[in-house]
């Protein structure tokens, strides 16, 4: 699976921006979707992901309720619709596919990663 993520840029505080990975292969529905996001000088961080099915979807605390993933399974796309941006969500932005299974928050228990869109938030 080769995974592709796009539509970061710069906002605003208080705004937003939705981001879209376009994962290739025939077996997308197959694989549990994440994103996660890494700050300058930071370590890696889980963000939200989605079941295979789209029907289950997890978020880390500090996105609750501004964020939200989801998945067109005909597309072979993952969303992260991220509303009421702070500063503090500035990083780059990495899609993760991890085959079949259950909700994965660590990134080394994904298998394919996305070459990382960049999302910069001023105040």
């Amino acid at each position: 699976v080769q995974l592709q993520a796009y539509g970061g840029g710069l906002v605003q505080a208080g705004g937003f921006l939705r981001l879209s990975c376009a994962a290739s292969g025939r077996t997308f529905s197959r694989y549990f979707m994440g994103w996660f996001r890494q700050a300058p000088e930071k370590e890696r961080e889980f963000v939200a992901a989605v079941h295979w099915s789209g029907d289950s979807t997890y978020y880390a605390d500090s996105v609750k309720g501004r964020f939200s993933i989801s998945r067109d399974n005909a597309k072979n796309t993952v969303y992260l619709q991220m509303n009421s941006l702070k500063p503090e969500d500035t990083a780059v932005y990495y899609c993760a596919a991890a085959y079949g299974g259950g909700l994965r928050t660590f990134g080394k228990d994904y298998d394919y990663w996305g070459q990382g869109t960049l999302v910069t938030v001023s105040s």
